[in-house]
């Protein structure tokens, strides 16, 4: 599944099949009300430039990527707040450079070769984002030069986090917010009234949602030849082995060096619990296509009581609350709950979450860089802000019917992503390590004949340190060009 920039605050976006390209819709012009409308603009007032002062402003920037993340589609979307800022306060507005999720890295590639940069990409480790690889490939700057983490008010609070994101002492992203990664959404009325399963938010509230409480589910549930499956979906793998014990198969040094935790012991321990998952044939498929899920929508099944647990981003729910009840659950009908992953009952007892950013990077060769980070100001301030927060609240709650339980585990969730940041740079690596690491993730629950830990670790733990090496290597050479050329893929 594509996925997609998490300005989860203000946005919940539906999610197209990876390769596909977006949607040829019209934006339509949402607004909000005059009450909203005027705290905004005041709060803005405080912490943002005048208009007259701004540099940016009545400026268009060129926003590249696959989705159209910043105007509205449908009277029922939720209005991107940061956005209505830049255009409100500072007059700008945003040109689509609409690319596909195959073509984003030789697309932009040419569009930087043809002296035709887009302004602002996306930011983040994951596999449709930049960092390390594609900064290697020159394809974007440092923002050093423009944004002060250390002493300005408006990003300090950001500043250690974005030293995730450090290339030779440069920053390369621009981070407007930590935020939680994926989450188990689940049915409630399927869990609890169908099955009698005590309810993961309960369990949870009384820190008794464990790995072992998880597993009994999904084998209670689980029955293959009622084509009725406990999991589906891509995040439950490294979801389990790796977010939920706080570890990563690939992490990162204060040098900035690359290295393995393969013989990390709670990582060891929560692919065990994976591997008893693929032995008991509860992972999803299509008679012997183990990738069948590339066919179906994020969270589709689950309400009908298909699959009991399809994790996913709450950017992947849909857009509207009709979208919402058509996969997970109706919020509208009490149906749709959500929860961190389960914790190792053996653990340290933190429940994590896999961290990341919401932000921007900066393309080689833009064109209208004072507008870019001037918008890139406009999010950070709403993220900020406890007066537009209320109102992002609150069309949540007028909009997609959340409710208060269910706020409140966002900000809780959002609190635990903050507490125990930890950057998941699997999915923008060399490809040779990229590949490696995949075998790791898919070697057990993507076929019919699952191989354990120990089996993937003998055969793959030599090449994947091979790679690092070689990666370790590359950023050690590296220095950017701004007249370099990009390479294409």
């Amino acid at each position: 599944m594509k996925r997609i920039l998490a300005l989860i605050l203000v946005l919940v976006l539906t999610v197209a099949c990876v390769g596909c390209s977006g949607r040829k819709r019209k934006p339509i012009q949402l607004t909000l009300n005059s009450e909203d409308s005027a705290a905004i603009l005041a709060a803005a007032g405080v912490k943002l430039p005048d208009l007259e002062e701004a540099k940016g402003a009545n400026s268009v920037v060129k926003w590249y990527y696959w989705e159209n993340i910043f105007e509205n589609y449908d009277e029922g979307e939720i209005v991107n707040t940061g956005y209505w800022t830049f255009q409100e306060k500072y007059g700008g507005s945003i040109t689509f450079v609409e690319t596909t999720y195959d073509e984003r890295n030789t697309k932009l590639a040419n569009l930087l070769l043809s002296g035709d940069s887009p302004d602002l990409y996306t930011a983040g480790t994951s596999n449709f984002a930049m960092y390390p690889s594609n900064c290697l490939k020159n394809m974007f700057q440092p923002i050093d030069d423009y944004i002060d983490y250390e002493n300005d008010p408006l990003w300090k609070g950001v500043a250690d986090v974005a030293d995730y994101y450090l290339l030779k002492g440069r920053h390369y992203a621009i981070v407007t917010e930590v935020i939680f990664k994926d989450v188990i959404p689940y049915n409630r009325r399927v869990i609890v009234d169908d099955w009698g399963f005590d309810d993961p938010a309960e369990l949870y509230a009384n820190d008794e949602w464990t790995w072992g409480n998880f597993l009994d589910m999904c084998l209670e549930f689980n029955d293959p030849d009622s084509d009725r499956y406990a999991v589906n979906g891509w995040y439950v793998v490294n979801g389990i082995a790796e977010v939920s014990t706080g570890r990563y198969i690939i992490s990162r040094d204060e040098n900035g060096k690359f290295y393995s935790n393969l013989d990390d012991p709670f990582i060891e321990a929560g692919e065990n619990i994976i591997y008893e998952l693929c032995k008991n044939d509860c992972f999803y498929h299509n008679g012997n296509d183990y990738w069948a899920l590339w066919d179906l929508d994020t969270g589709q099944g689950v309400r009908e009581g298909k699959y009991l647990f399809w994790p996913a981003g709450i950017d992947q729910w849909g857009e509207t609350v009709e979208e919402y009840a058509a996969t997970y659950g109706d919020p509208r009908e009490d149906e749709l709950m959500f929860v961190p992953y389960p914790r190792n009952e053996n653990g340290d007892g933190i429940y994590y979450l896999a961290s990341n950013i919401s932000g921007f990077s900066l393309v080689r060769g833009a064109t209208n860089v004072d507008g870019a980070l001037l918008l890139a100001s406009c999010v950070r301030f709403k993220i900020m802000d406890p007066v537009v927060q209320a109102i992002d609240r609150k069309q949540r709650q007028d909009k997609l019917f959340w409710s208060d339980e269910m706020l409140d585990m966002y900000d809780h969730c959002q609190d635990l992503a903050a507490a125990n940041f930890r950057a998941f740079y699997t999915g923008n690596l060399n490809q040779g390590a990229q590949d490696t690491y995949d075998k790791f993730e898919w070697g057990m629950c993507r076929t019919a004949n699952p191989k354990s830990w120990a089996q993937l670790k003998e055969e793959n733990k030599e090449q994947l340190q091979y790679y690092l090496d070689e990666l370790n290597a590359e950023i050690d050479a590296y220095e950017y060009s701004p007249d370099g050329e990009t390479p294409l893929e």
